[in-house]
């Protein structure tokens, strides 16, 4: 299994983001939230330089569509979390990608997104997904899955190892 890492794209903040409101703000760095899927209540600090960084995408002091507290990241390119530290259980549980795809020299190679969409630029692995692995659809038991495309893949040399 290999840890989640982040690359700041934004785009889970974006989306499901949308759907985290501000219930009540109790100061200039704290909020009573809720997350309107699951009707969670949450609550918010904002935390270090974000208080006074603007959203991205945000106009005229109109704000962008998505999360209230994504920012721009100041350290590398990409959206940051203004709450991390206080963010709701549905962005503590969210992973964009669910298997990393190693190649037989142990590079990444490849990532599984969503259910079963293979991102990669590997000519031969996404040959290998298209005609053996594609076919073998996800089910209620995603670890059965899961491990049945772990062993297609080392039958080719390649290793898919879980993201946690």
């Amino acid at each position: 299994m290999v840890a989640f890492h982040c690359s700041g794209c934004g785009k889970c903040c974006a989306s499901f983001g949308a759907f985290i409101k501000i219930e009540r703000q109790f100061s200039s760095r704290d909020y009573y939230c809720r997350y309107g899927i699951k009707n969670e209540f949450f609550l918010a600090h904002i935390e270090g330089d974000y208080a006074e960084s603007p959203q991205p995408g945000s106009r005229d002091g109109e704000p962008a569509k998505g999360c209230p507290f994504m920012r721009e990241n100041k350290d590398w390119k990409g959206i940051a979390c203004a709450v991390y530290a206080t963010r709701p259980q549905i962005c503590r549980d969210f992973r964009c990608y669910r298997m990393v795809i190693l190649n037989r020299d142990g590079n990444e190679c490849g990532r599984i997104m969503g259910r079963n969409d293979l991102k990669t630029t590997d000519t031969t692995l996404a040959q290998i997904w298209k005609e053996h692995i594609a076919p073998l659809l996800p089910s209620s038991g995603d670890a059965r899955w899961e491990n049945a495309v772990i062993d297609a893949l080392a039958a080719y040399g390649y290793r898919g190892e879980r993201v946690v």
